[in-house]
């Protein structure tokens, strides 16, 4: 097979004339045809993406026209099932993704099924079972849940993700699905008769049966009786008994004759001393023949108490192009009756399913007319029509109408045969077809052809007789409408009016059915009652609003700020008091001062742009109470004290002054070398670091004043402090003022320096005084290829940070650490000397090209 040109638009272009079999070699052929797989069902391919593993099982799944593609392109391929595999994991895909699809080692064609069929391999390996039964085994194994297009919306969408699933729904209510195919999908024992146990009266044996033959009374026996090719059963001491093609009843019969002879006792009636049954335990298996357009016709091993449908599920049932209105079934090369699936089906109805005998034929001819049916049904799908049948008949099929359907309308799209087109071509036309009174059978009986499409439409969804109350009413909402209602009866049933009720104006929104505008209608109250002044007689759809009086009020409030513990708006509420909003700020806080309170009010007058005017009302403790448990009997509320009730004002804002020297208490924590550690209660707002020394006690023998960490909560963090300093002289800068939250530390005497970073030796190096920077890092190995000097550092144990200071005329400054510093040597980026010898180079040639200009203008001539 060649490929020319490109296979998607937009997507993977080849060059022309290439063989699929030799793109095989270079990348599998699960990657072209599911490539123009994926932009045939509408799935998102870009250019030169190939389809992942996900969407290549969906299209194996969906598509059947590329799994035939990929059976035939493997089979001419040449590739061995490994060298497949192995081109599938190179191309990013599981190795057995195509594994249902290789030949087996017998070098068979593919397989049409699953892997299951590898079972039946096995066993025909094996010897287990002859090749009719494998074959049977086989049949039963191969899973059929695919779907493919035009199987039942019971399977559609399997292993989809939910936008497939939903476009796939989708797909299947508009009646594309054909009716019928589902049942024969799929794995199930629905239609495999009973291999063992009873058999109805109508079961004829025959050769393979087995019999159980159980006598009592005189005689005890139960034995067990293989019928024979020849039809007979040997039965010890009686002889040969013919059974093949007796039904129960007439073996019965022939038993009583043949015993009689042989046991006395044995007779009819109830004189009889010896009594047997005769039983089935195992039935013989017929040879059949499924022929027409079945998925797997052949010759196929049923149960000899196998019909028809029996048949019809081991061949996996008709195709799409199979018929399900008149199965054949033939015997003897004569017709015996004929199969209506839709009977099965639909009705439950098994008359015409015969038991089958060995040598009957079940021919699936081509199907007949078949019409599409979607919209407003319970079954949505195509339907196969007998000759006579009308829409009456298809809509019983697909279960009638749902509950919102439309009844008096169906509309039939039909493609009119060649005979009936005109010139233009316009070969498709739209029938309505109209009852003139609804009726639960719908449209009256009009007759279908073949291809046409009936659509049942939904019902309108305008709700009628209806009116609506809204507004300040004690039920507002639809009202059912009936005629002669009255604006009383819609308010009554409305639950009435609220006592808050605006009375002059009620206003009804009325629709006009000639251009659906709307025309606005007035009425008023007579009282609170909500008897109107002029009764309206209502219409349908009218729209009915009930104004409050409390809706046009803008609403009120006071606003409480300052020591209080929950500042902000409140309503306002007549008669509310100051102490009213206090209680409803959660009561004053601890900082509130309980002299005087400020409330500023909105100014009577806006003269001068003056837009409040403030008071000082006072307040006494009791504004601090709040409500106490009093034994069993609840709480009370204290009364006000000496301060009078101080009435409020809508919009007023209230400001609780805080005490001006109120503060809340403070504490610093103090560890490490001290005498005293642990967290201290500042006294004053100016207590300072040599204030908390004191408290603690002094510094202990051990401590290390250098190596002090300050750490301010709110701030910088740590803080670098020469306490040296602040133990000579209190009034010394580094003397800080103490704030909530501060934390000091006063470590142990650290007689180390540490020395990290680019340096050979990273160590700790005991302190010599006097001695600099150059001194430590000397003593730890000196510097490595890539340390930078210049930018070394001194962390000193108060947490400052000093570092080499160069001077142009002077010698540089270089720090000297303290006990418990630690020296950082730090070192340049590997990638920065190759820059930095490049720009030395640069400035080298500048300064050589100057030099060799100036050389030249002074020989100059």
């Amino acid at each position: 097979m060649d490929v020319t040109g490109t296979l998607s638009r937009g997507m993977v272009r080849l060059p022309s004339r290439v063989p699929l079999t030799r793109m095989v070699l270079s990348r599998p052929i699960v990657v072209i045809a599911l490539v123009a797989g994926l932009s045939a069902t509408g799935l998102p391919v870009l250019a030169q993406q190939l389809p992942t593993p996900d969407q290549a099982r969906i299209l194996l799944q969906t598509r059947p026209d590329l799994v035939a593609l990929l059976r035939r392109e493997i089979a001419n391929s040449g590739l061995s099932p490994d060298q497949i595999r192995a081109r599938l994991v190179a191309a990013g895909y599981p190795e057995d993704i195509l594994d249902a699809y290789l030949p087996a080692r017998s070098g068979r064609a593919p397989s049409s099924g699953t892997g299951s069929d590898n079972v039946a391999d096995a066993v025909s390996a094996l010897g287990l079972m002859d090749s009719t039964n494998v074959a049977d085994l086989r049949t039963q194994l191969r899973g059929r849940g695919a779907s493919l297009p035009g199987r039942d919306s019971s399977t559609l969408g399997q292993g989809l993700d939910a936008p497939q699933r939903r476009a796939a729904s989708s797909a299947a209510d508009t009646g594309q699905t054909i009716f019928g195919l589902s049942v024969f999908e799929g794995s199930t024992t629905r239609f495999d008769p009973n291999l063992s146990g009873p058999v109805d009266a109508s079961y004829r044996f025959g050769a393979g049966d087995q019999l159980v033959l159980i006598i009592t009374g005189d005689a005890e026996r139960a034995l067990t009786l293989d019928v024979t090719r020849e039809g007979f059963v040997v039965i010890p001491g009686v002889g040969q008994v013919p059974v093949a093609n007796l039904t129960l009843g007439e073996l019965e019969d022939q038993l009583y004759a043949k015993l009689g002879r042989v046991y006395s006792g044995l007779r009819r009636g109830a004189g009889a001393t010896t009594h047997f049954s005769i039983n089935v335990a195992r039935l013989h298996r017929n040879q059949v023949y499924v022929l027409g357009d079945v998925s797997t016709p052949g010759s196929f091993q049923i149960s000899s108490a196998g019909t028809a449908l029996t048949a019809l599920y081991a061949a996996g049932g008709p195709t799409l192009n199979g018929g399900m209105r008149r199965v054949e079934i033939r015997r003897g090369g004569k017709l015996i009756d004929t199969l209506d699936l839709y009977d099965y089906l639909l009705r439950a109805d098994g008359t015409h399913d015969p038991r089958l005998q060995s040598g009957d034929v079940i021919f699936v001819p081509v199907h007949g007319p078949r019409v599409r049916v979607h919209g407003e049904v319970v079954r949505p799908g195509t339907y196969e029509l007998r000759r006579g049948e009308s829409l009456t008949d298809l809509l019983r099929a697909a279960g009638g109408f749902t509950a919102d359907a439309s009844r008096q309308r169906v509309q039939v799209s039909r493609v009119l045969p060649p005979s009936q087109r005109d010139t233009t071509d316009r070969a498709r036309v739209v029938i309505d077809v109209t009852a003139s009174t609804p009726t639960a059978e719908g449209p009256p009986a009009f007759p279908l052809e073949a291809g046409d499409v009936v659509r049942v439409f939904r019902v309108n969804e305008r709700v009628t007789r209806r009116v609506t109350v809204d507004g300040n009413v004690n039920t507002p909402g639809v009202i059912g409408f009936t005629a002669g209602m009255h604006l009383s009866d819609a308010i009554r049933r409305a639950g009435g009016v609220k006592p808050d009720a605006y009375l002059d104006q009620v206003l009804i929104s009325r629709l006009r059915v000639a251009d659906s505008s709307r025309v606005q209608l007035r009425a008023a109250f007579r009282d609170s009652t909500g008897v109107p002044v002029t009764d309206i007689a209502l219409q349908e759809d009218d729209e009915i609003r009930v104004f409050s009086v409390t809706e046009f009020r803008e609403p009120e409030y006071v606003v409480i700020t300052g020591a209080v513990r929950r500042p902000g708006r409140y309503p306002y509420r007549d008669g509310m008091s100051l102490r009213d909003v206090v209680l409803l700020a959660g009561g004053l806080d601890a900082r509130a001062s309980v002299s005087e309170a400020e409330i500023a009010r909105p100014s009577s007058s806006r003269a001068d742009g003056r837009l409040a005017v403030t008071q000082r009302v006072p307040i006494d403790s009791s504004y601090l109470r709040v409500a106490h448990a009093n034994g069993v009997g609840g709480g009370t509320v204290a009364q006000a004290g000496s301060a009078r009730e101080v009435p409020l004002r809508p919009f007023d804002n209230i400001l609780i002054p805080a005490q001006a020297d109120w503060t809340a208490p403070r504490s610093v924590v103090i560890t490490g070398e001290v005498a005293s550690p642990g967290t201290y209660t500042l006294l004053t707002k100016t207590d300072r670091l040599s204030d908390l020394l004191k408290r603690a006690g002094g510094l202990t023998s051990a401590a290390n004043p250098d190596g002090i960490e300050f750490r301010r909560r709110q701030g910088p963090g740590r803080v670098g402090v020469d306490l040296r300093s602040v133990l000579r002289d209190p009034s010394a800068r580094d003397n800080l003022l103490l704030v909530d939250g501060d934390s000091i530390h006063l470590p142990q005497y650290s007689g180390i320096v540490e020395v990290v970073g680019a340096v050979n030796a990273p160590r700790g190096v005991p302190w010599v005084p006097g001695k600099s920077l150059d001194y430590y890092i000397r003593a730890a190995g000196g510097t490595t290829r890539l340390s930078d000097v210049a930018h070394s550092y001194v962390t000193q144990p108060d947490g400052s940070v000093e570092t080499v200071h160069e001077r142009r005329f002077l010698p540089d400054g270089v720090p000297e650490p303290r006990p418990g510093s630690v020296v950082t040597v730090t070192a340049r980026d590997p990638s920065e000397r190759g820059a930095d010898a490049i720009v030395r180079l640069t400035v080298l040639a500048q300064i050589v090209g100057s030099l060799v200009a100036i050389v030249a203008l002074i020989r100059r001539p």
